[in-house]
């Protein structure tokens, strides 16, 4: 995947990979889901398939962060199903696969519009501030690394479900490296390393005291 650049020019931005923007990425996925009462999640890794790891990581942490993520079970199930990507990656596959009562699971077209608009400020900070820097730190012993933190942090979920918003944090996180992967930004992927400190932290927090 190239070096991604971006220019803001009155306050919007020019991004001439589209393939790594997030907004882009929303865009597809309603795409996926129009005209359909639901969208099931085998139909979503087929839309991503082709590209970089980076979408099935950031999606699926986004839509938990979204109003999505507070239907009780949701986050523990996507924590699940990114658990399966990072170990995926971890092993250097080249597409991504989910076990046939995941693929088979449906999403709502209407609640999947809804987190996607309540997403586009998200999307729209994201592609006019990161892009390509230090792409060395997005490769190799990296990528492995991150997918290695991904999988610790889809641990932490299922526990700080239970406690209102506190998974949002190993999602932040997770998040923070499926968009470095995309955008190739390696300040980023040190950022995401920072937060998963973080969110370490936070959960010893909450159940130890």
């Amino acid at each position: 995947m190239s070096d991604v650049t971006g220019e803001v020019r009155s306050g919007q931005v020019i991004e001439p990979h589209d393939e790594a923007s997030v907004g882009k990425t929303l865009d597809e996925l309603n795409d996926a889901a129009e005209g359909k009462p639901s969208l099931n999640l085998r139909s979503i890794v087929r839309a991503f398939d082709t590209r970089s790891y980076g979408p099935f990581l950031l999606l699926p942490a986004l839509l938990e962060i979204s109003p999505i993520g507070g239907i009780p079970g949701v986050p523990t199930v996507i924590a699940i199903i990114i658990a399966l990507f990072a170990m995926q990656i971890l092993a250097g596959r080249q597409t991504m696969w989910l076990p046939g009562f995941l693929a088979r699971q449906t999403l709502s077209s209407r609640k999947l519009r809804i987190a996607t608009d309540k997403l586009r400020p998200i999307a729209l900070f994201l592609d006019r501030w990161f892009h390509g820097r230090l792409a060395w730190l997005t490769e190799g012993v990296f990528l492995k690394g991150a997918a290695l933190a991904c999988l610790a942090l889809t641990l932490t979920v299922p526990p700080l479900e239970l406690v209102p918003f506190a998974s949002t944090a190993p999602m932040a996180a997770i998040a923070a490296f499926g968009l470095a992967m995309m955008v190739r930004d390696g300040a980023l992927m040190i950022l995401a390393y920072a937060l998963t400190i973080l969110t370490a932290v936070i959960g010893l927090t909450i159940w130890l005291g």
